[in-house]
């Protein structure tokens, strides 16, 4: 009786198992789109397909964090066991109180007793436009104002997990960091797109700053009533624009007529050139309450690998995010996390913001003379740390052969798969950065980054052999350029 009941079993395990599993075919609805994209951007232009390339694609840096960092965060982690284990979930007490301290003026946070953000009150200037609160010296709260978490991403993941419900329109302005997209999608979200103009001028550096809003074109989006959030980048990837305070305020009252919630991303808030101020949108009066501002320990220390972030705004928009980034990703990694904490005790007595701008701004110089001795047009950053260069008048051999998916993408993919083979140097195209239908708003750019050491020279000397491949009589102003 036992061995036919065994071997009853094994015969519905062997006709259950001619079945196909559901998975096969099943994967979750919110991924759908992501899933059926397409070989992604990073796939294409890495060091694994050009092993040999001067990489100017990905935004990583190739050097080391300061030193003044990583020997004090060494001779810790060496000595100290709580470094080795879980971290409080919102964030170690020493990095929370240090994020607090580096930050807290440049927020202009509203006072304690203010209660002017629960009765819904804006202060205006003379243009009638949202003000930039005046310095109250308020510090913020670590324990209800800012959360960390394992990277800027997780900020913004989980900010979009705390709020958006299925449906919910996110207003997303092209081109922009590529991880906005599955962030609102994937917490129900859909994106919708609006296209940031850029200059009309031929001349052969345009400044990143003229590139502009759509404004008629951003209200109709954000008068929706399905509108609910927007992705907002200052200092911009990839376009190097720094949002100036007018432009703010402007959006700022937007925001406020249609009640908008803002993650601002604002990463690279240390790497400005030119005399250029970054200022955030949190600081314009009505905005502190709708905005959660997002910072990286990453791209100010040069330890993108280490996977620190964090994210800051007031309590009612911090605990719900705190919330999510609970049960995302529980806690951030402690020894990473005492490093941050380190650099920014330790910034102002290095001076390091002021040398790191100073030796951003060298080599994005480098960069610029290189790409005006090779005739090539571009965009100046004055924040980040890419230039946008405009290659409409590289031409293709065509003769020269490129695999079926990069046949498919725009023009841009084209160039950079062409640079990399001829040129064994890489670089991303613009269109990775727009909406799939969007690309002809930015297949005439590609995208360099200069947060590379001892690397820009050689790039600048492989590029030589494009040269041959401009058409001059396409833009005159570059053969001038060119000339001189």
């Amino acid at each position: 009786m036992r061995f036919c009941r065994r071997r009853l079993g094994w015969r519905l395990i062997s006709t259950m198992t001619q079945k196909p599993t559901r998975f096969l075919t099943q994967p979750a609805s919110r991924i759908h789109e992501e899933l059926n994209r397409g070989t992604d951007v990073w796939t294409f232009f890495n060091q694994g397909v050009f092993p040999t390339a001067v990489n100017l694609g990905q935004g990583f840096m190739n050097w080391k964090p300061p030193a003044f960092l990583l020997d004090r965060l060494l001779e810790e982690a060496r000595d100290r066991v709580d470094l080795h284990h879980y971290s409080p979930a919102r964030g170690r007490p020493r990095l929370l109180k240090a994020i607090s301290e580096t930050y807290s003026a440049s927020f202009h946070k509203p006072t304690a007793n203010n209660t002017d953000m629960f009765e819904g009150k804006v202060d205006l200037d003379a243009t009638g436009l949202p003000a930039q609160r005046p310095q109250s010296g308020e510090k913020l709260d670590p324990m209800s104002e800012i959360v960390v978490t394992p990277g800027a991403n997780e900020a913004m993941y989980s900010a979009a997990t705390a709020f958006l419900e299925e449906g919910d329109e996110v207003v997303l302005l092209e081109p922009f960091f590529d991880q906005y997209v599955c962030e609102a999608m994937y917490n129900g979200g859909v994106p919708v797109y609006v296209p940031m103009l850029p200059p009309s001028s031929e001349k052969h550096a345009v400044s990143a700053n003229e590139w502009q809003f759509d404004w008629d074109l951003l209200e109709e989006k954000l008068a929706s009533p399905r509108a609910k959030l927007l992705f907002l980048n200052t200092p911009h990837n990839p376009i190097g624009k720094v949002l100036s305070l007018q432009e703010l305020q402007r959006l700022a009252a937007l925001c406020i007529k249609y009640d908008i919630l803002v993650i601002s991303d604002e990463v690279y808030d240390c790497l400005t050139y030119d005399q250029q101020e970054h200022i955030r949108l949190a600081s314009i009066s009505g905005m502190w309450e709708r905005t959660i501002t997002i910072g990286s320990a990453g791209k100010t220390f040069a330890c993108t690998g280490w996977r620190v972030g964090w994210a800051i705004g007031p309590k009612h928009l911090i605990t719900p995010t705190m919330t999510a980034h609970l049960r995302i990703t529980f806690t951030t990694n402690s020894i990473a996390s005492e490093g941050a904490a380190l650099g920014l005790e330790l910034a102002e007595q290095e001076h390091f913001f002021e040398k790191q701008r100073e030796e951003y701004a060298a080599r994005r110089q480098e960069l610029m003379t290189a790409l005006d001795h090779l005739g090539l047009p571009y965009t100046v950053p004055h924040g980040s740390y890419f230039v946008l260069v405009d290659a409409r008048s590289i031409r293709i051999p065509d003769d020269f052969e490129l695999p079926n998916e990069v046949r498919k993408k725009a023009r841009d993919y084209h160039i950079c798969w062409f640079i990399g083979h001829v040129c064994d140097v890489i670089v991303l195209p613009a269109t990775a950065f727009y909406a799939d239908n969007h690309a002809k708003h930015g297949e005439r750019f590609i995208r360099f980054a200069f947060c590379k050491d001892n690397q820009l020279g050689e790039a600048a000397r492989r590029l030589e052999k494009v040269r041959a491949r401009l058409s001059y009589q396409l833009r005159p102003y570059l053969a001038q350029s060119h000339q001189k």
